[in-house]
């Protein structure tokens, strides 16, 4: 049921206003109209989506005692979509407490977030991109934002605060066998190595962002964390590896953050993990691939990595923050040896990977994959099967196949490991 705005949401006062933006895009002559909300939490942020027939125009500013985000939306009439706002927050949300709108004055919706904490927000707007339409995003960040180095330490990496509902777990079963045990056909490289080894794992899109989608609606972001979750545990049996994931929820992470995280965290290997689509569904097989400096080694490893790429314009990204990060630190490869490393983990995954399925191509691929990007960790993408293909959906949507894939994965990473180990450094981290 709606909740109606208070008084004091209304009646508010310039000491109140902290924030106020231009609006970035202009009113239409018919009066937009709001189709969908999607509300995606997270460690990291919270995302809130408003999903609209046309551009709009907006304000938003933020109030303290208690902590609230108003958005006041203009040209737009209150409707059925935005009276379930309040069932959109779950309680374990760590920003967002209650969303709620109103009618503010003709033509003007109030959307108000009540928050749980002081928040540093984003909002701004999409352009229409897939299935989407418009879109109206607040971004919800925490105004000390998580460390994923200090996660990482703490342990707090694997702590899930919205569970997928439609992914199966390992069994209590599976797990407690799981515990006794290394990963199939497992060595002794963690053992070998003199000093803690930090995985960074990287599940394919996420949130607004659903990936590939089989024939009988298979998604790719939840195979993806899926298999990364198992591999992560595979690989934490291992005495000297910690492994930090890019995410561990249905949240969407933009491709240079991934980056960007495994560097925060001192990765010594990224690992993206991905479901294959084609436009034929007789496509089938594994692939792994690493960054090509030059060209793709195919058109069809370059089909995939464009169309991997457009992961921002569907998760949505805002294009108004400028990110320092990427002109500081995607260097030319060449300057570095990563490249060649890159090249031996991907050989040591993809000789594993064939015992789980067949292979799309015998050898690695190379394509401009931007989540490849790390000019000092050597980065693989691994496309686990195609999910355009109705036999190897079925398996990818299998809990035992999943964990066949995690072993496979985790040997070739141990193998490299045990034949590449990463150097000594100054300090420990």
């Amino acid at each position: 049921m709606l909740r109606r705005l208070g008084r004091r949401d209304f009646c508010l006062g310039v000491a109140g206003l902290t924030l106020l933006v231009t609006p970035l895009a202009r009113a239409t002559a018919g009066k937009p109209t709001f189709l969908a909300v999607r509300v995606w939490p997270a460690e990291d942020y919270t995302r809130v989506t408003l999903e609209l027939d046309a551009p709009v125009r907006f304000t938003y500013f933020t109030l303290e005692a208690p902590n609230r985000l108003v958005v006041d939306i203009e040209g737009v009439e209150f409707n059925k979509v935005l009276e379930t706002l309040s069932d959109k927050v779950a309680a374990t949300d760590p920003y967002i407490r209650l969303l709620r709108a109103g009618r503010f004055k003709p033509g003007v919706v109030r959307l108000v977030v009540e928050l749980k904490t002081r928040i540093e927000p984003q909002v701004f707007t999409l352009q229409p991109v897939g299935e989407y339409g418009h879109r109206l995003v607040l971004d919800i960040y925490p105004e000390n934002p998580v460390d994923p180095l200090i996660a990482l330490l703490q342990g707090r990496d694997n702590a899930t605060l919205t569970p997928l509902a439609e992914m199966e777990e390992p069994s209590a079963t599976e797990a407690k066998k799981g515990t006794d045990k290394k990963p199939e056909g497992g060595n002794k490289s963690a053992s070998q190595v003199t000093r803690l080894i930090t995985i960074a794992l990287d599940p394919g899109h996420g949130g607004e962002d659903p990936g590939a989608i089989g024939r009988k609606g298979t998604r790719e972001k939840v195979v993806t964390l899926s298999i990364a979750r198992r591999l992560k545990a595979q690989l934490e049996r291992e005495p000297n590896t910690r492994i930090a994931l890019t995410r561990d929820g249905d949240f969407f992470v933009p491709l240079s953050t991934r980056v960007q995280k495994a560097r925060r965290v001192h990765a010594d290997l990224f690992v993206s993990i991905h479901a294959d689509a084609w436009i034929k569904p007789e496509a089938r097989g594994s692939s792994v691939f690493v960054l090509s400096e030059k060209g793709a080694s195919s058109s069809a490893a370059s089909w995939l990595a464009q169309n991997e790429n457009k992961a921002d314009l569907i998760g949505g990204v805002n294009l108004n923050v400028k990110d320092p990060f990427l002109a500081r630190t995607l260097l030319d490869l060449s300057q570095t040896a990563t490249q060649s490393d890159s090249i031996r983990l991907a050989k040591a995954v993809l000789g594993e990977l064939g015992g789980v399925n067949s292979l799309h191509r015998g050898s690695v691929e190379q394509a401009g994959f931007a989540v490849l990007k790390a000019p000092d960790i050597p980065s693989i993408l691994v496309e686990t099967a195609f999910i355009s293909n109705p036999e190897e959906e079925r398996k990818l949507a299998d809990v035992a196949y999943q964990e066949k894939m995690a072993k496979a994965l985790a040997r070739g990473i141990l193998r490299y490991i045990e034949h590449n180990p990463p150097p000594s450094r100054s300090t420990q981290t």
